[in-house]
């Protein structure tokens, strides 16, 4: 069974779609409940708006502690704000996360030539090997839509990185987690072919 963690804040319905799409023989399920996710096969943690109000959302619902247990043991696919809450930092509203992986959530630069949030497709380089990019050609194009990019302090964790206005991390691997800053569930092909790689992920 797929766990898709409801916290109040992320893009649920095109997640819960994108696997009952791929996947219509697979239990997949939306919810808040510690019980239900702690008992999953699979989780996913997607996250939409701002990192303050995702972390304070996650306390509110006492999911904190079950989503630092399930990265730790199962595999695990953070979407978006669910890769930067992954980390110790952010620098919107100076906020802690969830410190699993070390390393910050640091702001685009604004610039004349730069539009901020990032929003549309980009090319994702794969840096490094993963049963996740199965069947996905390094440089695919993905979907984002984000003001903040992660920083990781161990560079051997990052496995896609894409480019705006410079180089930036766009996904890493750990252990039993992966996590994506973009949005796979509105990525195509591509993203769906992602998904499918994470039903049939083996540690």
């Amino acid at each position: 069974m797929i766990a898709i963690i409801d916290y109040g804040m992320g893009n649920l319905k095109s997640v819960h779609n994108a696997f009952k799409f791929i996947a219509p023989q697979t239990e997949s399920i939306v919810t808040s409940d510690p019980g239900v996710i702690s008992k999953a096969d699979r989780v996913i943690f997607p996250g939409q708006g701002a990192m303050p109000d995702c972390i304070r959302e996650l306390d509110n619902r006492g999911l904190r502690k079950v989503v630092i247990e399930s990265a730790m043991n199962k595999p695990f696919l953070g979407i978006c704000i669910g890769l930067q809450m992954l980390f110790e930092k952010s620098e919107e509203g100076d906020v802690e996360g969830l410190g699993i992986l070390e390393g910050n959530v640091n702001r685009f630069k604004s610039s004349k030539n730069l539009k901020i949030p990032h929003m549309g497709w980009n090319e994702v380089e794969q840096n490094s090997p993963h049963p996740i990019w199965s069947n996905i050609e390094s440089n695919e194009r993905f979907y984002f839509v984000h003001s903040y990019y992660v920083k990781e302090s161990d560079s051997s964790i990052k496995t896609g990185s894409a480019n705006y206005g410079n180089t930036f991390t766009a996904a890493v691997a750990y252990k039993n987690i992966f996590a994506v800053q973009f949005h796979p569930e509105k990525s195509a092909e591509s993203g769906l072919q992602l998904l499918k790689n994470f039903i049939s992920w083996t540690l």
